[in-house]
């Protein structure tokens, strides 16, 4: 069954929306194939909570000077009260530091978010472009790919131009009050280290972040500091404590529309990696890298940003079905990474 979309066309890029009382929808650019993020405002007798900030250009600061200044005619002045950042990842923390400076508010995060990001910003601790490249070497990718990847290095201090250098830690279960409702803290695993979405149960309404997406699914990749995760296991388990929440929840994603149907969606991405795991996994009747297994699971071309998420989405993929018995991990003299299907790995040559 496919999510029932509330409202069917999005704000204008810096233009608001009310979805609920005192929630207000705001859509920035990116400069990807997924060209949005839904950012979110929150209306307080207080001031103004952001959540989530978008990625560092040009235009999205412009609009966000638009944003602030609209907000000064407002009751109480337009002051920001707090940022809310639910992940590291730049279209979500890129302007985190900028709109701090701006407004003196406080910016929020996990602390696994946080530290993530000075890991990745600074490329220290296994993180970085020359690790990634380590790993996907080892699981196969191509010269040119890997140059092409390379060529590419510091796309996220570019997206992300400063961090913030001290913040509010959020704890999964935390109660915020704002606007008079109660908003709890839900943290999730698989899409990034600590990822925080927000739940109201007073209104009925969830900011899911990029946990759970209405349409596309969320990637879900292993990253080169840990190679061995079960990225996607997490990922699964965490969406499972969705369907605890009411059918009429209304959800506010970072991509695409807001909706209802959050059983039916947690439903739907179980059945999505399901299929792909059994794809996957029929097609290691002998040895394959995650490089050789691209086009198994994404049949159209990739460009180069795109290759460095499927890559990571693959592997994820490929550890689910190792730590599920169903494949075996080999790596030869090389340090090349293959996985096999067990019955085949056990056949008689």
């Amino acid at each position: 069954m496919l999510p029932d979309y509330p409202f069917a066309t999005p704000p204008a890029a810096g233009k608001t929306f009310e979805v609920s009382p005192g929630i207000h929808w705001l859509r920035m650019p990116l400069p990807f194939a997924l060209n949005h993020i839904n950012l979110w405002l929150l209306e307080d007798d207080a001031g103004w909570t952001i959540v989530d900030t978008g990625f560092a250009l040009d235009t999205v600061k412009e609009c966000w000077q638009g944003v602030l200044s609209r907000l000064t005619t407002t009751a109480h002045g337009g002051k920001i009260v707090r940022i809310i950042v639910t992940h590291f990842h730049p279209d979500h923390l890129g302007l985190a530091a900028w709109l701090q400076e701006r407004t003196g508010a406080p910016v929020c995060m996990t602390v696994g978010e946080y530290l993530t990001a000075h890991a990745v910003w600074h490329e220290v601790g296994g993180h970085g472009n020359q690790p990634m490249l380590r790993q996907f070497r080892a699981h196969g990718l191509d010269a040119d790919r890997c140059a092409a990847l390379e060529r590419r290095s510091g796309g996220y201090n570019r997206g992300v131009p400063s961090l913030p250098t001290h913040y509010q830690r959020l704890f999964d279960g935390d109660q915020m009050a704002i606007g008079g409702h109660h908003w709890q803290v839900r943290i999730g695993f698989g899409h990034s280290p600590e990822h925080a979405a927000l739940y109201c149960a007073e209104l009925g309404v969830l900011i899911s972040g990029d946990m759970l997406l209405p349409k596309i699914s969320t990637n879900v990749s292993v990253f080169a500091v840990t190679p061995l995760a079960d990225s996607l296991g997490d990922y699964l388990q965490s969406i499972d404590h969705y369907r605890e929440l009411p059918a009429e929840t209304l959800v506010l994603p970072s991509h695409g529309l807001p909706f209802y149907g959050i059983e039916n969606r947690v439903n739907a991405l179980h059945a999505h990696h399901q299929e792909r795991l059994q794809v996957l996994e029929e097609h290691c009747t002998t040895p394959r890298s995650a490089a050789e297994l691209l086009m198994t699971l994404f049949s159209r071309d990739l460009d180069t940003h795109q290759t460095m998420f499927a890559m990571g989405e693959a592997i994820a993929h490929l550890n689910r079905l190792e730590h599920a018995g169903r494949l075996l991990r080999v790596e030869d003299a090389h340090g090349l990474v293959r996985f096999v299907r067990r019955q085949a790995a056990a056949s008689p040559t």
